[in-house]
């Protein structure tokens, strides 16, 4: 179903609030980089080439797991100084 974007945040608030009352792991498929890094402590990268092969790459944290996506990708953020 269709959700617009405020449905969408609440949606992943809901999720991620039984998950973690829960004390269980949730395996969640999103394709919209936004909401998949709200919802998310960890995750796995998957590379390769689509419909030929994959290699999924063991769980790792957020901001590891997104470095690597990103920089299959070649895309970089800056990181200024505080």
């Amino acid at each position: 179903a269709y959700l617009d974007a405020e449905q969408r945040i609440e949606m992943a608030r809901v999720i991620r609030r039984c998950v973690l009352q829960e004390k269980r792991a949730a395996f969640i498929v999103e394709h919209d980089l936004m909401m998949s890094t709200y919802m998310a402590d960890r995750v796995i990268v998957y590379e390769g080439t689509p419909g030929v092969s994959c290699v999924a790459h063991a769980p790792e944290g957020l901001v590891c797991g997104m470095n690597r996506f990103l920089q299959s990708l070649q895309i970089t953020f800056r990181k200024d100084k505080n």
